[in-house]
């Protein structure tokens, strides 16, 4: 199969209203319990809690055997098995408000098939525009990538890791608690989350999977909760899989309009790297 199989998606559409409901944003703070104050109807939504709002919602008819939604509506019908939010870059321009209606506006802008060192991938990048009033709030384009069904992976043997220095650090304690919330909030059915038989015995996975939104949204909170300049850009690169067998650490290095960001294994493997910009108080 080529990439010319999927090029009658490059270009494709879709269009989807939310309100931004105070109730979802309440939701959200319950699982990541963020510094006050809360955020409520009328206020400012944190960055990257866009991702709660906007949801696929198929039919359960039309959930695939991993529980994720069957491609070949707006997402081009990859026919690898296995999916990975594999990065995004996000502008933030304007604040959502909590409680105002707002739509996504998505564009498929590419798909293209490569080989990898572990067999066939296609990545396909989106774009996606978030506007309240018809002001441009957020901009973002996100990288999926599938792939075939590879070896099983190991799980990560613990080291002792040394604090780093002049950084924000927070360790992280996943269980079944914390991944069952985040898929609620989500809306998000993939069985790798919770499903722990299918996880290990369907994809090779030795317990069960973080979602690499999660990660990311933590180390965002980190920085939220360490600084009060505003955040004006995120980007993230997903690298390894982080399971819900031992702590993770968070690591945050603030320099100057920057914070270099990454979420460290319990073998100190780099899980996922990323970077906030930081814009005038």
């Amino acid at each position: 199969m080529t990439s010319e199989d999927f090029t009658a998606w490059i270009g494709r559409t879709e269009q989807i209203e939310d309100d931004i409901s105070p109730a979802q944003a309440a939701a959200a703070a319950a699982t990541l319990e963020p510094p006050p104050p809360l955020p409520v109807k009328g206020s400012a939504l944190p960055p990257l809690w866009h991702w709660f709002y906007f949801l696929p919602r198929a039919p359960q008819s039309q959930l695939g055997i991993d529980g994720h939604p069957q491609r070949g509506g707006f997402i081009p019908p990859i026919p690898y098995p296995r999916r990975m939010f594999a990065g995004a870059r996000i502008r933030f321009r304007h604040p959502l408000i909590i409680g105002q209606p707002a739509r996504r506006e998505g564009v498929i802008r590419n798909v293209t098939l490569k080989s990898g060192r572990s067999g066939p991938l296609a990545f396909v990048t989106v774009g996606y525009g978030i506007y309240q009033e018809n002001t441009l709030c957020i901009e973002e384009e996100q990288d999926i990538v599938y792939r075939e069904p590879g070896a099983a992976v190991p799980a990560p043997v613990p080291i002792d890791l040394p604090p780093p220095e002049g950084a924000w650090v927070r360790t992280v304690t996943p269980d079944t608690r914390l991944l069952f919330r985040f898929s609620a909030l989500t809306f998000n059915a993939h069985r790798i989350h919770y499903d722990r038989p299918y996880a290990r015995h369907e994809e090779g996975y030795p317990g069960l999977v973080v979602h690499g939104p999660l990660t990311a949204v933590m180390l965002m909170e980190l920085v939220r909760h360490n600084t009060a300049r505003p955040i004006v850009g995120f980007s993230f690169r997903s690298q390894a899989p982080l399971f819900d067998l031992a702590p993770f650490r968070l690591i945050a290095r603030p320099d100057g309009d920057r914070v270099e960001l990454e979420a460290q294994g319990p073998d100190g493997a780099i899980a996922l790297s990323a970077v906030a910009e930081l814009g005038e108080s």
